[in-house]
């Protein structure tokens, strides 16, 4: 990787039909940076997030993510660079058959060769790693409540110790306690294993509390990428959106001031 890019985004354009859904996306992710892409309904930003883990092709531009160039990609390269990241699926995405154990041990299952007992005790380690109790392993997905579901999607997100972490609306649906939780365990991931983190959201709380830059897609363009700070104090009225009205302003009151720890990045403290 060059530069301190984790994934590069060079004038990426898709459409489907006559649509058009990007144009011209320039974009670059840092090295153990917490990024956000933000953005209205049908503003992009799932199909970009799908075109960065393999899951859709743009009609054209370019995609490097963990050095590795997405477009002519192979199998096998394809599936060597998919155990280098992991995925929170905003519905958890967990299999209903299995149990959390189960279902966080999978990845081990399918691409290393450790035995059943060390499989075992890597996901119970993950688990807790997630904040969730050692109980919570042998329930099934289904007597889940939102908040644990979305820390065992992310307990399996990290089973095989990726370099980067995918987070798609890592707080939708939750009650504000389960969603303050997450926004910490976050934070705790990124400054513990130095995590490059991409995630979508409609949490503009989360957004304050935990996101480095944020980018925000608007019209198939980057309208503007910055820190939230920056961002509210720009007059373009697809950011404006974001923190004008009731929910903005509160956001905004509840913000974290920022300080800056000794490698630069900031770090935040509550006010």
């Amino acid at each position: 990787m060059t530069d301190n890019n984790v994934i590069t985004l060079s004038k990426v354009s898709t459409r489907f039909g006559d649509h058009v859904v990007h144009s011209d996306i320039d974009l670059q992710v840092h090295r153990a940076e917490i990024f956000a892409l933000i953005g209205g309904s049908g503003s992009g930003k799932s199909t970009l997030l799908r075109e960065m883990i393999l899951l859709h092709r743009p009609n054209s531009g370019s995609i490097r993510v963990l050095g590795v160039d997405l477009e002519n990609i192979g199998d096998e390269e394809a599936s060597e660079l998919r155990q280098r990241w992991g995925i929170m699926f905003q519905h958890g995405g967990l299999f209903g058959a299995l149990n959390v154990q189960e279902n966080v041990g999978l990845p081990l299952r399918e691409h290393t060769e450790l035995d059943d007992a060390l499989i075992d005790e890597i996901a119970a380690w993950k688990i807790a790693m997630a904040g969730l109790k050692p109980e919570v392993g042998a329930q099934f997905p289904s007597e889940l409540s939102g908040g644990m579901m979305k820390r065992a999607s992310l307990a399996r997100a990290l089973a095989l110790d990726p370099e980067l972490l995918f987070l798609d609306e890592p707080t939708a649906g939750l009650d504000p306690e389960s969603a303050e939780g997450v926004d910490q365990l976050v934070l705790k991931l990124r400054d513990l294993f130095g995590l490059t983190i991409v995630m979508i959201t409609h949490d503009l709380d989360l957004l304050w509390q935990v996101a480095d830059r944020v980018a925000v897609l608007a019209e198939g363009k980057v309208q503007a990428i910055g820190s939230m700070s920056e961002l509210s104090q720009m007059d373009n009225p697809a950011i404006q959106k974001f923190f004008d009205g009731p929910r903005g302003r509160a956001a905004q009151e509840q913000a974290p001031s920022a300080v800056q720890t000794s490698a630069g990045r900031p770090a935040w403290k509550p006010k």
